[in-house]
């Protein structure tokens, strides 16, 4: 503003001195001074064509048309509230969700990792050419070591073992027995990653050496929950797994390596590493930060060729024909997500088209209500793109203020969202939220809006016939405009088909699958990890390993007994893996029964009260009793599958069953186990498979430690935790339970949630295009009934009953939603397939589901058309007659 008023009192100056100067030689000439100022300004000319030349030869004349578009803009939809409200808010749907999609997009594919130069980061795996399933990601020790060393394509490589629950570490406290998840990491690896503490410093190779203080580093995620963000506790030493370690740095909140809480830094050291007997011996994940420049299939024929010196070296670590492959790390991380995003992002990019249309007919006919105005405007010298400027500015402002309302129902749909995702389909450090680039992604789609909203409307009232709106007619240009109106509510139809579709079968597929026998019951059922104390692993002796596995198994039955005393408790069990979570599987053999096809089965081991905790029924024989489980009995109850696929119609009971994957133990090598006893089927696996023959043993013959606790109990059983706490710290202060939480919030979380979160997303986005829908066949039958207002009248002044105008109203709305229909059920028959991956007990073309969202889109069509129809019927002929 003051660059404009410097300019125009610049110009007054200018124009006031040249006056000046032509009076004063016309009054020494000897004119009136009064004239000959009169004269000097006619000479002058028209001061304001000077001032607008003048204006245009400072080169922003553009930026001045533009901004009085812009007050006239807003003049303009201030004067129709109501428009501007529809329009705001249908933008803002159809924005906003594209925003919520695209955070998730951007924060889980497109910044998944905060690590320095995240994309160098990459991750690889030796591949088996004979087996192309058989590959493995993990390096030796030595094997880390030489590639570190003679890799050319690769700045390093971090290594680490542990992760994701595998090593935990324990904290004892006064109260009791914490375990923390860890990551025992090469030192180097926080270097390796580019990310700065919080708090503290960062391990360095002087903090492994021989004979230094064992160091670790901490998340900020456990730091602010278990020590509520305590800064002193810097420099503590904490006894983890019996060993004094100093806590040296506090991690940011998104480093969550290997999802872990506590990191341990190890030497990569040829001379210490390698003489370690923990280290030596250990596999390491690994991956390579590139060098830049460095592409993948450059990575990946750099370490092939290290891996095939090494298999020389090495010979029995590689298969005879193998290669190397490389991705980013986080591409082969993200797979799952990625094809969970993909239907909606087809979703949401329909949604967004169809409030496109919507805003497109709302503007159409906005266009036409304002072609007098236009024309008007275009007879006193406004050019078409003028004219066409001005509308896009209109729609610029709509498409701000939907972007701007976007962004805040966006901000609304993250905080909703999130907890729905799947916990295991993207790494723990990736964040969704708004942040600069999706705000300007949200900004790039406001704008894409406004060309695709405003540039028909625009075209059409800028390319009109002046004479035609000066005479007022507008049923001409309306009736003109009326097929690209329809045409768009078709095609608002046939996207809301193919998202309504879409919905409905995911809601079909969730109904499936939370409705799913699975054999057993989950209600009111506690959940949590049995941890007892590390203590050696490769350097006992098997005798001590034994004595051991002994102690564990005295402490797990006083903890059995103890936890099934408390009050309201009504069965106490230990299990290797909860239904649903993957037993491990073996290869099996059956004395006297023999067979050509691979038998396998899967072997849970459980406790005696396993069985009538989960309420499975027992179909014949019996159950383990106390003894079997105390003694390690030799014995086992198999599930009805198994008896039906390897016994057939035979007894089972009295059988023995060899489980091939128990030799490697060797008390147990070679060793047949009775089945006494024949229960009902579980869902072992994913819900969506047919139960898998499974094997129940003891669980002393191979140790509690590990195994799950579940506790039945007749009160709440989140409300149990601390009692079950501290009842399992006073029978063993060594003993850590972990993670506890009810077994139906562990359901929901790992196994309902991907089809839960599928369903709610596409519902929510077909609700929102039934309403857009909704909003434009109303827009649409309204602006219709007011074009033909004149002949409406005349057909009821000639006798035309109100039911008639009725049924001809009605009847227009339901031939564009049935032509909307076709066209939307055979572009679902085209697209459906893609959700086949995601459906459960329903198929993409399933015809309850056709035949149910068709006649859903019917009735919104008729509710749509009802007002307007209304309308028409209580017209007055007499007014109508004068009507324009």
């Amino acid at each position: 503003m003051t660059f404009w008023w410097r300019k125009r009192r610049e110009f007054r100056a200018e124009l006031d001195s040249h006056v000046q100067m032509a009076t004063q030689d016309r009054t020494e000439r000897g004119e009136d001074p009064a004239r000959a100022r009169q004269h000097a300004r006619r000479d002058l000319g028209n001061e304001a064509l000077i001032r607008e030349t003048t204006r245009d030869q400072w080169g922003f004349r553009w930026l001045e048309s533009l901004l009085q578009d812009l007050r006239f803009g807003f003049r303009t939809l201030r004067k129709s509230p109501g428009f501007t409200l529809v329009a705001v808010l249908t933008l803002a749907l159809g924005i906003g969700s594209v925003t919520l999609i695209f955070s998730a997009v951007y924060g889980v594919i497109l910044n998944t990792f905060p690590f320095r130069d995240a994309d160098q980061v990459t991750s690889f795996d030796i591949q088996d050419l004979s087996r192309p399933t058989n590959y493995r990601e993990s390096l030796s020790m030595p094997e880390f070591l030489y590639f570190r060393e003679h890799s050319q394509a690769f700045q390093d490589f971090s290594g680490e073992y542990g992760g994701f629950g595998t090593s935990p570490v324990r904290y004892t406290t006064g109260k009791s027995t914490y375990q923390f998840d860890a990551d025992f990491v090469s030192v180097n690896s926080f270097r390796f990653f580019g990310v700065e503490p919080l708090l503290g410093r960062l391990p360095t190779p002087e903090d492994v050496r021989s004979g230094a203080t064992p160091v670790f580093v901490m998340g900020a995620k456990l730091w602010r929950g278990e020590f509520n963000g305590d800064p002193k506790i810097l420099g503590k030493s904490f006894t983890l797994n019996g060993v004094p370690t100093t806590l040296v740095g506090i991690m940011p909140q998104r480093f969550r390596w290997a999802w872990v809480d506590v990191w341990v830094p190890f030497s990569v050291e040829p001379a210490v590493a390698l003489t370690n007997p923990d280290l030596k011996n250990r596999f390491l994940y690994t991956v390579g930060r590139l060098k830049p420049g460095v592409i993948l299939s450059a990575a990946a024929a750099d370490l092939n060729r290290v891996a095939h010196q090494y298999a020389k070296i090495a010979p029995a670590d590689y298969p005879k024909r193998f290669t190397v492959s490389c991705s980013s790390l986080a591409d082969r991380v993200t797979g799952g997500f990625k094809r969970l995003m993909y239907p909606l992002l087809v979703a949401v990019l329909m949604l967004l088209l169809i409030a496109c249309s919507n805003i497109a007919n709302l503007l159409l006919s906005r266009a036409t209500v304002r072609e007098r105005e236009i024309a008007i405007r275009a007879s006193l010298g406004a050019s078409p793109s003028r004219l066409v400027r001005q509308l896009l500015v209109e729609s610029m402002l709509l498409a701000t203020a939907g972007g701007l309302m976007g962004c805040l129902f966006a901000w609304v749909g993250i905080k909703g969202v999130v907890p729905l995702v799947p916990y295991n389909l993207f790494p723990q450090e990736a964040v969704i939220a708004l942040n600069g680039p999706v705000l300007g992604a949200a900004l790039i789609v406001a704008l894409f809006s406004t060309l695709l909203c405003g540039i028909a409307p625009a075209v059409y009232a800028a390319r009109a016939d002046i004479r035609t709106q000066l005479a007022g007619n507008a049923r001409a240009s309306g009736f003109r405009h009326g097929k690209l109106r329809s045409a768009l509510v078709i095609a608002e139809v046939s996207l809301a088909i193919v998202l309504t579709v879409g919905a409905g079968l995911m809601m079909r597929t969730f109904w499936n699958i939370k409705n799913l026998n699975l054999g057993f019951d989950p209600g009111n059922v506690l959940s949590a990890q049995l941890s007892f104390p590390q203590t050696g692993g490769q350097q006992q002796t098997r005798e001590q390993e034994e004595q051991e596995v002994q102690k564990e198994n005295i402490a797990s039955r006083k903890v059995l007994d103890g936890l099934g005393s408390l009050p309201g408790v009504l069965a106490v069990a230990l299990v290797s893996n909860p239904p649903l979570y993957g037993d491990f599987g073996s290869p099996i053999d059956i004395p006297g029964r023999s067979h050509s096809q691979h038998w396998k089965t899967l072997i849970d081991l459980c406790s005696e009260r396993y069985f009538g905790l989960l309420r499975l029924r027992l179909l014949n024989g019996r159950v383990f009793s106390q003894g079997d489980v105390d003694l390690a009995r030799p014995v086992t109850v198999i599930s009805r599958a198994f008896a039906n696929r390897y016994f057939g119609s035979a007894n089972p009971i009295g059988q023995s069953v060899h489980f091939v994957l128990l030799d490697q133990v060797p008390k147990w090598k070679g060793a047949l186990f009775q089945i006494v006893g024949v229960v009902s089927d579980v869902r072992n696996d994913d819900p969506r498979n047919a139960p898998a023959p499974e094997a129940y043993l003891p669980y002393t013959i191979g140790g509690p430690d590990g195994t799950t606790l579940l506790v039945r109990s007749l009160l709440p059983p989140a409300s149990l935790i601390p009692t079950i706490r501290e009842r399992a710290w006073h029978i063993d202060s060594n003993i850590a339970l972990v993670n506890p939480q009810t077994l139906p919030s562990v359901l929901k979380r790992d196994v309902f949630s991907s089809p839960h979160f599928e369903f709610v997303i596409l519902a929510t986005f077909a609700a929102i295009a039934l309403a857009l829908l909704m909003a434009g066949i109303f827009s649409v039958m309204a602006y219709t009934i007011s074009l033909r207002t004149h002949e409406i009248g005349i057909r009821i002044a000639l006798g035309a009953r109100p039911e008639g105008i009725l049924r001809m109203v009605l009847g227009k709305g339901i031939r564009l939603a049935a032509v909307g229909i076709v066209i939307g059920v055979a572009a679902c028959f085209a697209t459906m397939k893609f959700l086949r991956a995601f459906l459960f007990g329903v198929r993409p073309t399933d015809p309850i589901t056709f035949v149910t969202v068709s006649i859903l889109i019917v009735v919104a069509a008729l509710l749509a058309c009802w007002i307007p129809a209304r309308r028409a019927m209580r017209v007055d002929p007499i007014v109508a007659l004068r009507h324009e």
